[in-house]
């Protein structure tokens, strides 16, 4: 069975371990495409390659890079033209040139066709993307969703085909796993918060939820954004200049920023045009055995379950309350460890995730 991806996702190493599980099940042969980088606004990011075993990943040009709905790849009809595929997995949104041209180019190939798709709220789009939109929709084999909620959108949008709840990536629970020796008590507590830094994150609601906690406590931030300085700036308004630290981490190194933290907070907002879709560092830091406190916003509750703690996006005495409860009490914090840890190794790890995919495969090309 041959299949060909196409994903600008791929770039970044750690997501590439779940090929390597693709690689490993029976009767697969799977060709990567990826871009030499994909720029978006954390900046350029070069491919990583970091987990490159039992399949062939391949730099393949793209134009118009950064551009979301209008970047295309120029050798893409001569690589699946060379490589014969029985599936073409577009990793990309129905509503992108990108997917229209990997779509067009497969079904003149004969290859079977899916797109994955992380959106949980129905924008509408002009033409033309509108236009390509119904055109995947009503010509695509499959379609992998993100979450449910990604799922109940397109079939709002019309999307009648067969569809599949999987999440674009696992977690390696090797790579992330807890850390050998336990934090010491003498640190202060120290809350995490990865991603981008813009004022739907929640930030500032960390902030000051922080500033009201009766214990020593410090912030580390993996990302950068626009709302940085703002930040910072907040922080010295609450006498916390000393508290907060930025860090940046390629994706490799995660691992041990995770193990450096007694929770991990994802307090989004929700906006007209934007809720949480899943959170992927909710599940590398549970993997990690870090509790993680989130809010309600998008798929945040339905990833953490029961292993953390969720408050009412916005809420800042709830924000304060759940990380007071994290914050004093040792036993809680290992309790909502391991429950996150259990969770991810029953749901969320690479293998899972792979063999999910494949069985997507499995039944397109039988």
């Amino acid at each position: 069975m041959k299949i060909l991806m196409l994903s600008k996702a791929l770039v970044v190493g750690a997501y590439q371990r779940k090929l390597e599980e693709m690689a490993r099940l029976p009767d697969v042969d799977l060709r990567v495409l990826v871009p030499p980088s994909w720029k978006d606004p954390r900046g350029d990011l070069r491919l990583e390659r970091a987990h490159v075993e039992g399949y062939d990943l391949r730099v393949t040009p793209i134009r118009l890079n950064g551009n979301f709905h209008l970047h295309t790849y120029p050798r893409l009809g001569a690589e699946i033209r060379d490589f014969r595929p029985d599936v073409v997995h577009i990793d990309e949104e129905p509503y992108n040139a990108a997917t229209w041209q990997a779509l067009w180019h497969a079904r003149r190939a004969g290859a079977k066709t899916l797109f994955f798709s992380w959106q949980n709220i129905a924008r509408r789009y002009p033409p033309p993307f509108s236009w390509g939109e119904r055109w995947v929709l009503r010509h695509v084999d499959h379609a992998i969703m993100g979450t449910q909620s990604a799922a109940d959108v397109w079939r709002a949008k019309g999307y009648t085909g067969p569809l599949t709840v999987i999440p674009q990536f696992g977690v390696d629970p090797v790579l992330f796993g807890p850390p050998e020796m336990p934090r010491s008590a003498e640190e202060p507590f120290t809350v995490g918060f990865a991603g981008r830094l813009v004022e739907e994150k929640g930030g500032a609601d960390l902030l000051d939820a922080l500033a009201q906690l009766p214990v020593p406590w410090r912030l580390r931030i993996a990302g950068d954004g626009p709302e940085k300085d703002a930040l910072i700036a907040q922080a010295g308004r609450l006498g916390a200049a000393d508290r907060l630290s930025f860090v940046a981490l390629p994706s490799t190194e995660m691992p041990t920023y995770y193990r450096g933290l007694d929770a991990l907070v994802i307090p989004s907002l929700t906006r007209p045009n934007w809720k949480e879709q899943f959170g992927r560092v909710i599940v590398e830091a549970m993997a990690c055995g870090v509790p993680v406190v989130g809010s309600d916003s998008g798929a945040i509750p339905d990833v953490i379950g029961d292993a953390g703690r969720i408050v009412p996006e916005g809420d800042v005495a709830a924000l304060a309350a759940a990380l007071r409860d994290l914050a004093v009490s040792p036993d809680l914090r290992r309790d909502l460890g391991a429950r996150g840890r259990d969770r991810v190794l029953g749901q969320f790890t690479q293998e899972q995730v792979a063999a999910q995919i494949v069985e997507v495969y499995r039944a397109l090309v039988c």
